[in-house]
């Protein structure tokens, strides 16, 4: 465990239990939200290859123009 975690902790430990269980309840989200990306992530590798894949073929083709930001 990390020394910030540690004093995180320390502090989380001064709270009243609900707050304490609040707390946790958003922490265990964050992770629980965090799995979910790198899942989904994960699962999307093939179709970004294929978007990546296409990106490049239609800028070998010349279908793709440089734009400003204003031209957008």
């Amino acid at each position: 465990m990390t020394h910030q975690l540690e004093q995180a902790i320390a502090q989380l430990s001064k709270l009243s239990d609900s707050d304490q269980d609040a707390i946790a309840a958003l922490i265990l989200d964050e992770l629980a939200d965090e799995q979910r990306w790198q899942d989904s992530f994960a699962r999307s590798q093939g179709q970004l290859a294929l978007l990546a894949e296409r990106a490049r073929r239609e800028i070998r083709e010349g279908r793709v123009r440089d734009i400003g930001i204003d031209e957008l």
